[in-house]
């Protein structure tokens, strides 16, 4: 289970000086010379369960990244605690605490100039694995992730995007790890691939029961990979959080209607008959899908 308990982060923003270059007026009061902070997160409070995929979605500048690179302590909060299997992260070694989490990133992150095996293996072997069970273990979130063997000799800019991002979740998978981090995983491959492979990790999830966080500003993915939702605003304010199914049916607010799409036109859906079949159109009377045969 990952907690936040009153978590708030800020950052310094730089202090404007008065005046010109030349004659630059001198700050005197205490109060002055503290450079203004800006609140990314503001008194943040989540559970985030177990075994499920949470989703944060917002625009930027939410803190949805903060939020999420705070779990590996990549980000450190000004002030409350995070809680990763009942531990405060600040009391765990940072690098063994990132070393038991596995984190994707857009565009996959790998090393350009390490061959597809190499990056896979880098975890376990940084985990002091013995090479062959690294090697083993690579293969085996290789073929989970399903990346013909033939790739492993390659180096990162001999694949395509979408066989990049695949590499990325293999090395995340590759120690094992029960928390899997994901930030704008799909943002940066066009979206044919990017359908795919949230189709895959769907599945994926579906054998592997991790506890997946994702970060993503496309509402659709939100509900589509997500178990739960977090829509934030901006501060790391919770607008509504709850299943896709909740959050579609009952918006908690004008926000969340309007941000979430739930009031959007494609989203009024009802069924029809054209040709003989049932089939699910839109407000406009667009088709959208067909029902299944025990619908």
């Amino acid at each position: 289970m990952i907690e936040f308990i009153d978590v708030s982060k800020s950052y310094a923003n730089p202090r404007k000086e008065k005046g010109d270059k030349k004659n630059k007026t001198q700050v005197s009061t205490a109060s002055e010379k503290q450079a203004p902070t800006e609140n990314a997160v503001n008194n943040f409070n989540l559970v985030i369960p177990e075994n499920q995929t949470t989703v944060f979605v917002g625009s930027s500048g939410c803190g949805k990244t903060t939020l999420l690179r705070m779990i590996n302590r990549m980000v450190e909060p000004t002030s409350g605690e995070v809680r990763v299997r009942g531990r405060n992260v600040a009391d765990v070694n940072p690098v063994e605490l990132r070393r038991s989490i596995g984190y994707v990133i857009q565009s996959g992150g790998l090393l350009p100039h390490r061959k597809v095996l190499d990056n896979v293996t880098t975890v376990p072997l940084l985990n002091r694995e013995p090479k062959e069970e690294a090697i083993r273990r690579a293969r085996l979130a290789l073929e989970t992730v399903e990346l013909d063997p033939s790739f492993e000799n390659r180096y990162p800019g001999e694949l395509s995007g979408g066989q990049q991002q695949r590499v990325g979740v293999a090395r995340a998978l590759a120690a094992d790890p029960d928390i899997l981090l994901m930030d704008e995983p799909f943002g940066a491959v066009d979206p044919i691939v990017r359908r795919a492979l949230q189709q895959q990790l769907i599945e994926l999830q579906a054998r592997l029961h991790k506890t997946v966080v994702v970060v993503t500003h496309d509402v659709d993915e939100a509900f589509l990979l997500g178990d739960n939702i977090v829509v934030l605003e901006k501060g790391g304010k919770i607008a509504q959080a709850g299943t896709p199914t909740e959050i579609f049916a009952q918006p908690a607010n004008d926000f969340v209607a309007q941000f979430m799409g739930t009031n959007r036109a494609d989203r009024d859906l009802h069924t029809a008959v054209i040709g003989g079949s049932r089939v699910v159109v839109d407000k406009q009377g667009r088709p959208v899908g067909r029902l299944g045969a025990d619908s």
